[in-house]
């Protein structure tokens, strides 16, 4: 009888626990905005194309929040532990939007004064507000060039592997 009641009253205060919410018993603390971080990541396209990676350099260093990475990246680093490791697909609304025809243009060969153009080429424009646009040559003829104002992943789902390396602050 002694046996049995030291048992009921473990599982009461187990319960009690539970429905207070102190069910983590962990205490590596876990990043949250604000955070300065590190880690190291690739980045690849749904075809498996590696686009970045910080392998054989140092770690990518930021500071959670501060819009400083494509959203979706700082989402899927919120709320890791130093050392944990995840692979995560963004969607690209999160990473960098989707692919805008308006931001094709058309123009003549001959607006390149100086330039000789050629595909992949990137041509830069400040505007009167001081914003830089930068634009891919992506097509030419004997007459037009085709520039196209989108960041080279808009429109693409990309996946990340990511390590969480150091919680700095």
């Amino acid at each position: 009888m002694k046996n049995t009641m030291g048992v009921l009253i473990a599982f009461f205060l187990l319960g009690a626990l539970l429905t207070t919410g102190c069910t983590k018993t962990s205490s590596i603390p876990e990043v949250k905005n604000g955070n300065t971080v590190q880690v190291n990541y690739t980045g690849k396209l749904a075809d498996g194309t590696v686009f970045d990676s910080s392998e054989g350099y140092d770690p990518l260093e930021f500071t959670l929040g501060s819009g400083q990475l494509i959203p979706g990246f700082e989402k899927a680093v919120l709320g890791m532990e130093v050392g944990e490791k995840k692979t995560v697909t963004i969607l690209s609304d999160q990473a960098y939007g989707p692919h805008r025809e308006e931001l094709v243009v058309e123009i003549p060969r001959s607006d390149l004064k100086g330039i000789t153009p050629d595909i992949g080429l990137q041509l830069q424009s400040t505007q009167k507000d001081g914003s830089v646009i930068v634009a891919t040559i992506t097509r030419i003829t004997e007459t037009t060039v085709t520039l196209d104002a989108n960041h080279p992943l808009a429109g693409e789902d990309l996946t990340f592997e990511i390590e969480l390396l150091k919680i700095i602050n």
